[in-house]
């Protein structure tokens, strides 16, 4: 093999030579770029893409676009808004109309009660001693005298519904009517059974 080199040997440096010039070439012609002399513009297109671009720089975005409806939609709660506080209003106005018709309606005096009916008057002298009615005194004799009772028939005639209108008209001797058992001393009275009158209300 040594022997080989030593004979060949200028063949061999010259084919080396060569190897090493190809792979020289090789690789300076992979690394060299393509050489642009200027940077495309939008103009080398033509005047309708440009404006096309334009128009799109020019245009809202979409988050712009997303914030309108919101915008009317804080239009729309104020106007509601609005409106529920004037329905408060209204619902507040209209309790204040009925508190005062109440109050109103509460202060008015109640009725007078209506007048006992006059009994039918007595003939004259015929009018009996009232003060004997237990519980009965000379100003409650004045007062039935004024309503036209000056008997003890009358009394003792008297109904449940007879009782109610005139005990309405005796102020404050209101309820001594029953209490005192009014009809019953009246209608012993009126009997003449003195002996049972003082048996069941004491002596005359």
């Amino acid at each position: 093999m040594v022997q080989l080199i030593e004979a060949n040997w200028l063949i061999f440096i010259l084919a080396l030579l060569i190897g090493i010039a190809v792979a020289w070439w090789l690789f300076a012609r992979g690394s060299k770029g393509v050489p642009r002399d200027r940077r495309p513009d939008v103009l080398d297109e033509g005047a309708a893409p440009a404006q096309r671009n334009q128009a799109l720089i020019d245009a809202p975005s979409a988050a712009a676009e997303a914030l309108m409806p919101m915008a009317g939609a804080g239009t729309m709660a104020g106007i509601g808004e609005i409106i529920a506080v004037a329905a408060q209003e209204e619902v507040e106005e209209a309790e204040a109309r009925r508190l005062d018709a109440e109050e109103a309606a509460a202060a008015q005096p109640a009725p007078p009660p209506p007048p006992a009916p006059e009994p039918a008057p007595e003939p004259a002298g015929t009018a009996d001693d009232l003060l004997k009615l237990k519980g009965v005194g000379p100003k409650l004799v004045a007062l039935l005298h004024g309503l036209g009772i000056t008997s003890y028939a009358q009394i003792a005639a008297w109904s449940e519904a007879d009782i109610d209108r005139i005990d309405a008209g005796m102020g404050a001797f209101t309820g001594r009517i029953r209490r005192d058992n009014w009809v019953e001393q009246a209608r012993l009275l009126a009997s003449g059974d003195t002996g049972a009158y003082e048996a069941k209300f004491g002596k005359l």
